[in-house]
């Protein structure tokens, strides 16, 4: 068994912003040569996401729209008497999770019709990262 790591930058300009990923995955996945196998895509950090989903107008405002009734932003949360602001932030990662594992099938990325992968930030203008893991034969 092989494995191949490979870590992606952000910095995003707002405070929530999702970004599409697949393309930097399939990339991964091909520098790997990894011909069957497993592609863990994990956000390195608690304010932040990964999810796979349509990337069809209009899902992300949708999605935004939700986690924001569910986790809205400047409601007294008890993680501020720390000094943080990002409360809402941390609920919003555990409502998207902060990974997802993905197959690999004849060294390429085996999504279905209109699968997308996903960075969700809810605490940006930082530097964070995310980790690709590519595993198998």
């Amino acid at each position: 068994m092989k494995a191949y790591t490979k870590y992606l930058w952000f910095n995003t300009l707002r405070r929530r912003e999702y970004i599409n990923i697949t393309d930097e995955v399939e990339r991964a996945v091909k520098e790997s040569g990894i011909q069957e196998g497993m592609v863990l895509v994990s956000a390195m950090h608690i304010t932040a996401g990964v999810y796979v989903n349509d990337d069809e107008e209009g899902i992300i405002q949708d999605l935004d729209e939700m986690l924001e009734k569910l986790a809205p932003f400047g409601k007294p949360y008890r993680h501020h008497q720390t000094g943080e602001d990002n409360g809402d932030a941390h609920l919003k990662s555990i409502l998207v999770h902060h990974q997802v594992i993905l197959p690999v099938t004849n060294g390429k990325l085996d999504l279905g019709p209109w699968q997308q992968i996903f960075y969700a930030e809810f605490d940006g203008q930082r530097r964070k990262r995310v980790i690709i893991k590519v595993i198998g034969e």
